[in-house]
């Protein structure tokens, strides 16, 4: 495909006006289509030129192109590269043109997605047009700023249901046992936006204020989809931002779709969603982390249909603003129109911890940077530009206050609905609704990158009292900004029973290196001073050490999950910054976890103590932690009340931790049915992870993952067994493994990832050691072969980053020294790089502290 330019969009969007698009696609073969098949597909686009006899190119990511006219007259296709577009000369004032091409379908969840239903043998097509592949279903102009109307029309068997971004106009027969599906014009939006998907999907739908509501899975999934929950988060959301946002929803109806194979959690197709069903479609007992998740997602997904479908960002330097947009109404959604009113403590919990791991990477930016083409836009949907992003925006809110903010969002929706805008045009409309300048806030947050710190320091008088409280601001030696943090700083006090009653709470702005508290001099000292109380800035946090003695006592003693998660993430933050030993940062969560009755807080915490066991602790000591957290992972599902997530996420962690014969002994027990705590339902999912767990030991082989898959003969089975049978633990085992991940021919993007999942293990560095320099001889070849996504996903989860030592950092460094290589991988190899190079440091840190 053409790596556009900015550049280049630029001048395409002063020169054109897109007027519509006709698609006409012929999908009638994709039941019998094999690997490499195509599809016919005929587009007409009409459109202006502002400076007649000019030339340009459209996008044309094409199998074979059949002809081309222009105005009525044949195109010369010998021009024509799926790379380079195909170019357009002697255009007129009006133009009219014509494509007839073929087009492959999918199996990189890109362009047209093809996915078989190994249940019932019934074929699935779904789009995913964004960044910019659009262009590989039709011939477009794929840029965000060149919007315009879009007509359908898909040729399908009979039997199969059509969707797209507006209702269904008609049906018309098309030969024996197939049919043409006519949809409505469209609104004007963007080609990436756009949608359509096809196949025999199970369908349920509703009325809800209007607008014409439907669900769809794929109908061997039917009695998974919850459809009553789906509606209700949905009518929720719609009910709120109709509200918040003072513009109803334009178009007439809004679908879902839980679509397999998907690369993300869902995407915003303008009235046609799709979300990925493995995820969010749950076949087994799933804790209430789960249904927030899916919640979560539901609602970024509806807010983009105002923030980036109704007002679009004019080029993709603004795609922060699209996503860290729909990040922060998101969770503000799920606080206060769902039941899900902690929000705001997992996106404390999950996504601002993605995004502080991403800002101290070598590859961190600004939230706002210049995207001179679009590989580079490909690796930017990262922790920074959603998490970080939606935490700016959420400070933003605190600064202005959420009744203005609100105020020049209506006026901004206003104003450049059904076009294009940037940010500078949403600063326009907050400094006019809450009279404050926000450029200096804009350049500091967004122009700026890397997280400061903020450590409180204390003078405790012999009376007990503060003589003298500063809150000390640090910044990276490399990214030397000092912000302007708005922040809350609670005072808590233990009572009697151990809990931490917040006494009082005030709201400073710290600026500088230092910021003295003289409010709180004179104040009888707290046994937990908490900055950034309620989480209104994104920054790393400290404890002063009376405050974290009591946090390591009584973390559990704070009502509200909120402070609980800050002090939980400050010791995630201390442990991988060298500051805690990982050894004590596994007691601090053995000893604290059991008593924590937020899921939410619970599922991250137990996959950072296992991060901490395999990347950070000392491995003569390792051993003796994984064991620890075995024990207590068993004492405490035991001890949960039975059926409750709480047991289940217990559950979850015994299994991955189990090491000794006598746990895997036990986990072969829950397969067989024996020996299972009250209330522990060892269903479908939960018989996966302990057959995987069994696989990875070397205790269950082929034969038993085989009889496993029989039982469970769905693409989920599929994507189970794939990642159960990579992690056999023998030679044999992984060089069919890496053969199959580096070989010529493309793999099914469920299956590149079951096989990568499954190739490295903890407990599995010394037999995959060979691979490190396997790595780095073949990122390059592996990047040409594939699609964006699968190769993105090679390059992070094929690099050795289990192989914590400076044979891994010196192996890469060679590799980078070397030139020729594309700018994409080469940042992913360099992320590899900077977290061996943290867990080195923290490894030392853990074998000083013994």
């Amino acid at each position: 495909m053409h790596n556009l330019t900015q550049v280049e969009a630029t001048e395409r969007a002063r020169l054109l006006d897109v007027v519509s698009y006709d698609i006409d696609l012929d999908l009638s073969n994709a039941v019998q289509a094999a690997g490499g098949a195509t599809f016919p597909g005929t587009t007409t686009v009409r459109f202006r030129c502002a400076e007649p006899g000019a030339e340009t190119f459209i996008d044309l990511a094409a199998a074979a192109v059949r002809r081309v006219t222009l105005n009525g007259t044949d195109v010369d296709d010998a021009g024509w590269t799926p790379e380079g577009g195909l170019a357009l000369t002697g255009l007129a004032a009006e133009n009219t043109l014509v494509v007839e091409a073929d087009f492959a379908y999918s199996g990189s969840g890109q362009g047209l997605h093809r996915s078989v239903d190994p249940v019932d043998g019934e074929t699935y097509l779904y789009s995913q047009f964004e960044t910019n592949d659009a262009q590989r279903v039709f011939a477009c102009f794929d840029q965000p700023d060149l919007k315009s109307v879009f007509t359908w029309h898909a040729t399908v068997p009979a039997h199969w249901r059509v969707v797209s971004n507006m209702p269904v106009e008609r049906e018309e027969p098309a030969g024996e046992d197939a049919k043409t599906v006519h949809f409505a014009e469209s609104a004007r939006m963007s080609t990436y936006i756009t949608a359509l998907c096809a196949g025999p999907y199970h369908e349920v739908r509703e009325t809800h204020d209007g607008i014409d509501l439907g669900v769809y899975c794929r109908a061997s999934m039917a009695e998974h989809m919850d459809a009553d929950d789906l509606f209700l988060i949905t009518r929720q959301g719609f009910d709120f931002f109709h509200e918040k946002f003072g513009v109803r929803y334009p178009l007439p109806k809004y679908d879902q779709l839980w679509v397999p194979d998907f690369n993300a959690g869902a995407m915003e197709n303008f009235g046609c969603v799709t979300h990925a069903e493995a995820i969010y479609i749950f076949r087994s007992q799933v804790t209430d982390y789960e249904y927030e998740q899916r919640a979560n997602t539901i609602l970024h997904e509806l807010a983009h249909m105002w923030f980036g479908d109704l007002v679009t960002m004019r080029w993709w330097n603004d795609l922060w603003l699209n996503e860290s947009f729909a990040e922060w109404a998101s969770h503000w959604a799920n606080a206060h129109a769902t039941r899900f009113t902690d929000a705001w403590t997992t996106f404390l919990a999950v996504r601002k911890n993605w995004g502080y791991r991403q800002d101290q990477l070598s590859s961190t930016h600004p939230v706002y940077c210049e995207m001179p083409d679009m590989e580079a836009v490909e690796v930017n949907f990262d922790g920074i530009t959603y998490a970080k992003g939606a935490s700016v925006l959420k400070q933003l809110v605190a600064y202005v206050g959420i009744d203005p903010f609100l105020a020049g969002l209506r006026s901004y929706f206003g104003k450049h609905a059904w076009g294009n805008a940037t940010f500078d045009d949403l600063l326009t409309e907050l400094e006019a609704a809450s009279g404050r300048e926000l450029r200096k806030f804009a350049a500091q947050w967004l122009e700026t990158a890397q997280v400061n710190t903020l450590r409180p320091e204390v003078t405790v008088g012999t009376d007990g009292r503060y003589e003298r409280v500063v809150v000390r601001q640090e910044a990276p030696g490399d990214h030397p900004t000092l912000r302007t943090h708005r922040i809350g700083v609670g005072l808590y006090d233990l009572s009697g029973e151990g809990r931490l009653v917040r006494r009082d709470r005030i709201e400073v702005d710290v600026a500088g290196e230092t910021t003295e508290l003289a409010e709180l001099a004179g104040t009888a000292a707290p046994d937990v001073l908490l900055l950034n109380d309620d989480d209104l800035t994104y920054t790393k946090l400290r404890l002063d050490e009376r405050s974290m003695a009591n946090v390591v006592e009584h973390i559990a003693g704070f009502e509200a999950s909120l402070a609980r998660a800050l002090c939980w993430t400050a010791a995630w933050d201390m442990v991988r910054d060298a500051e805690l030993a990982p050894r004590d940062y596994v007691a601090l969560v053995l000893a604290g976890l059991p008593r924590e009755t937020d899921i939410n807080l619970v599922t991250p915490t137990l996959r950072q103590v296992a991060a901490t066991l395999t990347m950070y602790a000392d491995p003569a000591w390792a051993p003796e932690g994984w064991a620890a957290l075995a024990r207590t992972a068993y004492a405490t599902l035991r001890a949960a009340e039975p059926g409750s997530g709480l047991q289940l996420g217990w559950a979850r962690a015994f299994a991955s931790a189990a090491r000794s014969d006598g746990d895997l002994a036990i986990l072969r027990g829950w397969l067989a049915g024996t020996d299972v705590p009250a209330g522990l339902t060892i269903d479908t999912e939960l018989r996966w992870i302990v057959l995987q767990a069994l696989a990875a030991a070397g205790v269950a082989g082929a034969d038993e993952i085989d009889a496993e898959l029989a039982g469970d003969r769905t693409a989920s089975g599929e994507r189970e067994a794939a990642t159960a049978r990579a992690l056999i633990p023998t030679a044999e085992n992984k060089a069919r493994v890496w053969r199959e991940l580096t070989g010529e021919e493309a793999l099914p993007n469920w299956r590149n990832r079951s096989l990568l999942q499954g190739f490295h293990h903890p407990a599995q560095v010394e037999l995959t050691a060979p691979y490190v320099e396997r790595f780095f001889g073949e990122a390059d070849a592996v990047w040409a072969r594939r699609d964006s996504e699968p190769a993105q996903e090679f390059a992070q989860l094929a690099y050795p980053a289990y192989h914590v030592g400076e044979d891994t950092v010196a192996a890469t460094d060679t590799w980078l020294a070397a030139t020729g290589h594309p700018a994409g991988l080469r940042r992913l190899v360099a992320e590899g790089r900077d977290g061996v190079l943290r867990a080195l440091r923290a490894r030392e840190r853990d074998a000083r502290s013994a």
